[in-house]
């Protein structure tokens, strides 16, 4: 069974999100369907090929005009607030598990460099972005950044936590702050374990020499699998966007895909 790019599902849930287009003032070729164009775009971050390479047979519409949308759902946010809207609904549901929270990040190449990339520590010095992620207790995606791939993860902890987003709960209440958040060696500092004790979050970060990794490693399962996807979206494996902004939307849009499977199992 071949699956749909944009399911229904998906669809109802973008659409209200997206602005009318503005009424042309010349006579011209018609504004492509919104629908066709985040079919392509979903077609790209699943595949990775070159805009230009985009089949417009099938897709309906050319690779500039799906990058065009893309540029103008940036700009007006549209992905961000689509993350909020799909992490509402599985909090209402009960499928938001704030007990505990992993944050972790992993490092792919910048072919075309640009902004937000740096020399790769893990790849002979090759220009590279790194992502980082803050999920719940069941891998669901809460936030995620973008940095250069030489910027060390623990510059990346407090911008994350206090970037979560507030996620309304089955008690009507909204909820942003996890009870425990776990990490690796990485993020083992005095400062780190203080800032988290100062947001009411407990820290359970590996100390060296003293918790062994199977430990704590037990309970950031599902950071790791969830970077596994992420990794499964071929456009998110290799930088190939110059600017920044629109490699970062790429990443949401991948979460928001992750965040759908929960939601609806079978769809995406």
């Amino acid at each position: 069974m071949v699956r749909e790019l944009v399911p229904d599902a998906f669809w109802q849930r973008v659409g209200p999100l997206l602005h009318p287009p503005r009424p042309k003032k010349k006579l011209g070729r018609p504004r492509a369907d919104d629908r066709a164009a985040l079919d392509a775009i979903v077609f790209v971050l699943r595949i990775g090929i070159p805009w230009e390479m985009l089949p417009r047979k099938q897709l309906g519409l050319s690779g500039m005009a799906a990058w065009r949308r893309l540029e103008e759902w940036t700009r007006a946010g549209v992905w961000e607030k689509l993350q909020e809207r799909l992490l509402d609904e599985l909090g209402l549901s009960g499928k938001v598990d704030f007990s505990r929270a992993s944050i972790d990040s992993s490092s792919g190449p910048g072919v075309k460099k640009g902004a937000l990339t740096g020399p790769s520590p893990t790849d002979r010095a090759k220009a590279g972005s790194k992502h980082h992620l803050l999920v719940e207790a069941l891998g669901l995606p809460l936030t995620e950044s973008v940095t250069a791939a030489n910027v060390h993860d623990t510059h990346e902890l407090f911008p994350l936590v206090d970037s979560v987003p507030a996620v309304r709960m089955p008690s009507g209440q909204r909820r942003f702050r996890p009870a425990k958040l776990h990490g690796d060696k990485t993020y083992a500092s005095r400062k780190n374990r203080r800032g988290l004790r100062l947001r009411g979050i407990a820290a359970r970060i590996s100390r060296p020499c003293v918790e062994s990794k199977e430990r704590l490693g037990r309970y950031r399962w599902g950071v790791e699998r969830t970077l596994a996807w992420k990794n499964q979206l071929r456009r998110l494996r290799v930088r190939d966007e110059r600017r920044d902004d629109v490699h970062f939307v790429f990443l949401v849009l991948g979460c928001c895909l992750m965040l759908l499977r929960r939601l609806c199992p079978g769809v995406c």
